[in-house]
C-alpha cells in the first residue's frame, strides 16, 4: 500500500468546518479482493447476495457474503472489470478472513483470489463541482478501466477507482476543483446516504436486511442459490424483520466504535448496536441496527452513557421503506 501511504500526505487528518462545496477523500480504510478466472462469474453468483450475472462490464453493486445461517461475513462494493475479473472493496480487517473462507469453495472453480489493494487507489468525491472535477481529471461514468472508473452513488457523490501508478496525477488534477479532506468526512457522507458496512467487530452479527441492503440493491431475490440464501429469502417472504438500520445523532464527545451497544436508559435493556459513526457538524452521526419498536424512544443511549440521549434522524430512503412495509 506504498502508493496510498505516499498520497496520504496530501490529505489532512481533520476536515475544515464547514466542509467545502466539493470534497475529495482518500479511501484507505478498505482493501480490495480480486476474483479472476474463467469461472469468476459463476463462482461469485453462488457466493454473494447480489446478482453478479446481470452486471455489465464497468458496472458495480453493493453486496454481502453470508455464512450458511445468513449472517454477513462481509459487505462490499463489487466492481466488474470483465467477465473474468471482479474487485470487491471491503473493510480492511475483513479481507483476509473473507478470502480464506471463499478459498474453501474456490478450489472447485477456475478462479484465483488475490489481495490487489496495492494496484488501485480509491477516492471519494462529492459536492457541487463533481462534474467539473471529473472532466479535469479525465474520468467519466464508464471510462476505460485503464485510466480509472467513476462510480456514482448519487447525483453528486462518487467513488473513483484509479490505477495506483496514475493516482497522484489524478489527485492533483481533481484538487483544482475539489478540496482534500479527512476520511471522516467521506464516512459522514455515507452515513447520510444510509450506506452501512460490516466491520470486524460486527462480522456475522447481521443478516443483509438488517443493514437495509435490499433497499440499496445489494440483495437479489430472483437469482439462484447462494450461501445463506435460504435464511435471507425466508426473512423477506415469510418472516417479520424486527431489527433494521436507522440513522441517529448524538452530541457526546467520543466516537462510538462498531458494535457499541445501544440501550434504553429507562430500563437498561440493550435494543441495538452501532454499525458505523462519524463526526458531523456539532454532533456525531451514526448508523445503528435497532429493534423497530425501540427506534422512536427518547431514552436511547450509548452503552452506559445515559446522557446525552441519541436522537433519530432520517434516511434518504426512509419513506420508500415505510411505503413498502405498509404494502406488505
Amino acid at each position: 500500500m506504498h502508493e496510498t501511504r505516499d498520497l496520504s500526505a496530501l490529505f489532512p487528518q481533520q476536515s475544515p468546518a464547514p466542509l467545502p462545496d466539493t470534497a475529495l477523500a482518500l479511501l484507505d480504510h478498505e482493501r480490495l479482493l480480486d476474483v479472476s478466472g474463467v469461472d469468476a462469474t459463476r463462482f461469485l453468483q453462488g457466493q454473494l447476495t447480489c446478482d453478479v450475472a446481470v452486471l455489465a462490464t464497468g458496472s458495480n453493486t453493493l453486496g454481502a457474503r453470508c455464512n450458511p445461517k445468513g449472517r454477513m461475513q462481509s459487505s462490499f462494493r463489487l466492481l466488474k472489470l470483465s467477465d473474468e475479473q471482479y474487485l470487491l472493496a471491503m473493510d480492511a480487517e475483513l479481507l483476509e478472513p473473507q478470502q480464506a473462507d471463499l478459498a474453501k469453495y474456490a478450489a472447485f472453480f477456475k478462479v484465483k483470489l488475490t489481495d490487489c489493494t496495492d494496484k488501485w487507489v480509491r477516492l471519494g468525491l462529492w459536492g457541487q463541482q463533481t462534474a467539473a472535477a471529473l472532466a479535469g481529471a479525465g474520468l467519466g461514468q464508464a471510462d476505460n478501466p485503464g485510466t480509472g472508473l467513476a462510480i456514482a452513488l448519487n447525483d453528486h457523490t462518487l467513488e473513483l477507482w484509479v490505477p495506483a501508478d496514475q493516482a497522484r496525477a489524478t489527485v492533483n488534477a481533481l484538487a483544482d476543483q475539489a478540496q482534500p479532506v479527512a476520511l471522516n468526512a467521506w464516512q459522514l457522507q455515507l452515513i447520510r446516504l444510509g450506506i452501512g458496512q460490516v466491520h470486524s467487530q460486527t462480522r456475522e452479527s447481521f443478516i443483509p436486511q438488517m443493514l437495509n441492503l435490499q433497499q440499496l440493491g445489494g440483495v437479489s431475490f430472483r437469482k439462484g442459490c447462494y450461501t445463506g440464501q435460504e435464511i435471507v429469502a425466508r426473512m423477506q417472504y415469510l418472516g417479520k424483520l424486527k431489527r433494521r438500520m436507522y440513522r441517529l445523532t448524538w452530541t457526546g464527545d467520543s466516537l462510538p466504535a462498531p458494535a457499541t451497544p445501544i440501550v434504553d436508559s429507562s430500563t437498561g435493556q440493550s435494543v441495538g448496536e452501532v454499525v458505523t459513526a462519524a463526526r458531523g457538524d456539532g454532533c456525531i452521526e451514526l448508523l445503528a441496527v435497532l429493534q423497530n419498536e425501540a427506534a422512536q424512544l427518547a431514552t436511547l443511549s450509548l452503552s452506559d452513557i445515559s446522557t446525552p440521549a441519541l436522537e433519530l434522524a432520517t434516511l434518504p430512503y426512509e419513506e420508500q421503506m415505510a411505503a413498502e412495509a405498509a404494502g406488505e
